[in-house]
């Protein structure tokens, strides 16, 4: 079964069946999506009486904001959530560094124990110490309640790290071969040459480092006992599964929905990722496809 579609030209174009099937299941998985996002956004603009009523469903119903103007008017959201801008602003630097820089000898041929490197460096993607182990050495090195203790231990990421190998053999080897013939030491051909041809990979991979450090609970619910230094995603983990009068302590009692407090906690967090992502995603098929030339 064929169908016409409309182009520009005419009625020339042709779509198969599988082309309609495709759209049919592409679109229920988009509306699969987004319906989440909407009744968030929803819950969170809407009155309260409509809310306990549960008459909320796509669009706002008595729009107001006393949600968000009860949350900026706590003190531990707004600081949760700067905790959060800093963990993952140096997370995420410190990740690019050090993949960017890890990446380069084991992308280089004539590296000694290359192979050796690479086995040890992709079981760690099979075997680990555990949390315990790890919890035992942050400890000792008395990391606890600092943001070193989430940071550190992540530095280097297994399969970020071979994106960045990866990227890097597919660089003309013709790049290297020049600087070194004019006297560029392997840290200038690295610095000067290789990473800022590389924007494409860093940026692909920097998206991924960014939303882990962005959602991370887990590693600051275990290595923070201050709850001031706390990100927003472990006091948003406190509102969405205890009482937010009596566990989220920041928040006072108002007469406002607590679906509404929460969701509107879970749109501030989401805001940086969409507003980063659509500018970050072209990067993704250059970054992990391509290389910066083809000799």
């Amino acid at each position: 079964m064929v169908t016409k579609g409309v182009t520009r030209g005419g009625w020339d174009k042709r779509f198969s069946f599988f082309d309609v099937v495709l759209a049919v299941v592409l679109s229920l998985v988009a509306v699969v999506t987004l319906y989440p996002v909407l009744y968030i956004v929803a819950v969170s603009f809407s009155d309260t009486a409509y809310i306990v009523q549960n008459k909320v469903v796509l669009w706002p119903r008595g729009f107001n904001l006393d949600a968000y103007k009860q949350i900026l008017e706590s003190p531990k959201i707004p600081r949760a959530y700067w905790n959060t801008i800093k963990y993952t602003s140096t997370g995420t630097f410190i990740n690019l560094l050090m993949t960017a820089v890890a990446a380069y000898p084991l992308s280089r041929p004539g590296m000694v124990g290359r192979k050796f490197f690479m086995v040890a460096i992709v079981l760690t993607m099979f075997l680990n110490g555990g949390i315990i182990p790890t919890f035992l050495i942050v400890q000792k090195l008395n990391l606890i309640d600092s943001i070193w203790a989430i940071v550190l231990p992540n530095a280097i990421w297994t399969v970020e790290l071979l994106i960045m190998k990866s990227f890097y053999e597919n660089m003309s080897p013709a790049l290297r071969e020049s600087a070194v013939m004019d006297g560029a030491s392997e840290y200038r051909v690295l610095f000067h040459i290789v990473i800022p041809l590389s924007k494409p990979a860093l940026a692909s991979i920097g998206l991924f480092f960014f939303m882990g450090h962005w959602n991370s609970f887990f590693l600051p619910m275990i290595y923070f006992n201050d709850v001031k230094l706390y990100p927003l995603q472990v006091v948003l983990r406190d509102m969405l599964l205890f009482d937010t009068n009596k566990q989220a302590g920041a928040i006072e009692q108002a007469l406002i929905a607590p679906q509404a407090l929460k969701n509107a906690t879970i749109f501030i967090s989401m805001v940086p990722v969409l507003l980063i992502y659509p500018f970050a995603q072209k990067y993704f098929a250059q970054g992990i496809m391509l290389g910066s030339e083809k000799g």
